[in-house]
């Protein structure tokens, strides 16, 4: 997660300097591994990004992309390994940054013409956020109106009009669910109704091989729903 305006690997790397530099006990710059007359310690720097598990979006907020910074501790002399041993105690220790001990790779040091020296890779995880859209004005007062609650009552028929028993009547997204009688009837109690802005209620029927969707009309007294074998 970026902060103070910093991108999300330069973040990572300034939150991993400040814990490698307290447990190290002294300051640990950023940069390439190097052999210098001065240099006497160690040296951090993000050596690649590696991805991580995604999680699924879900309606208008974006999760955000995750992934991970991929860090080289290595020491510059030897007076670095003991602040190499400090921060190698400090990660095994509260686990807050994994530590991989795969950092003697010779191509490695080759890329950085330097040669192999005791070094620590240290992942850092991190994430790109995704600003969440901002929730449009509200214009109007908020205005709270009842519902009515309906029963729905109707049958279920084939081609023919001949009823069909035993099939399955469900309201989606209610939990509402019956099956017909012997005589193709069915009963569905409690069903929202706008009284001001009525619309058709979605049914959803399955059995006999068949599943499909009816638009109904609540007004209606005695809905009749027709059933035809799929066509091939």
């Amino acid at each position: 997660m970026s902060t103070h305006g910093r991108g999300p690997i330069e973040t990572a790397t300034a939150e991993l300097v400040a814990w490698v530099t307290s447990a190290a006990g002294e300051p640990v710059p950023v940069g390439p591994p190097r052999v210098c007359d001065d240099a006497d310690g160690l040296t951090l720097w993000p050596l690649e990004l590696r991805p991580a598990r995604q999680t699924r979006s879900s309606g208008a907020v974006r999760e955000p992309y995750r992934f991970t910074v991929r860090h080289l501790l290595c020491v510059t002399g030897p007076a670095g390994l003991p602040r190499l041993d400090r921060v190698l105690t400090a990660a095994t220790s509260d686990g807050r940054y994994p530590v991989v001990l795969e950092a003697g790779d010779p191509p490695l040091w080759t890329a950085f013409g330097t040669a192999p020296r005791p070094a620590l890779l240290i992942d850092v995880a991190a994430q790109v956020d995704h600003p969440t859209p901002a929730a449009p004005p509200v214009l109007q007062p908020l205005r709270l109106r009842h519902l009515d609650v309906r029963n729905l009552s109707g049958r279920v028929v084939g081609p023919q009009h001949q009823p069909l028993a035993a099939m399955r009547v469900e309201l989606p997204g209610t939990g509402s669910v019956t099956r017909t009688d012997p005589q193709g009837r069915f009963l569905i109690v409690g069903v929202p109704h706008d009284p001001e802005h009525p619309s058709p209620v979605r049914l959803r029927l399955t059995g006999r091989g068949l599943v499909l969707t009816a638009d109904v009309d609540a007004d209606e007294d005695d809905i009749v729903i027709v059933c035809a074998p799929p066509t091939h």
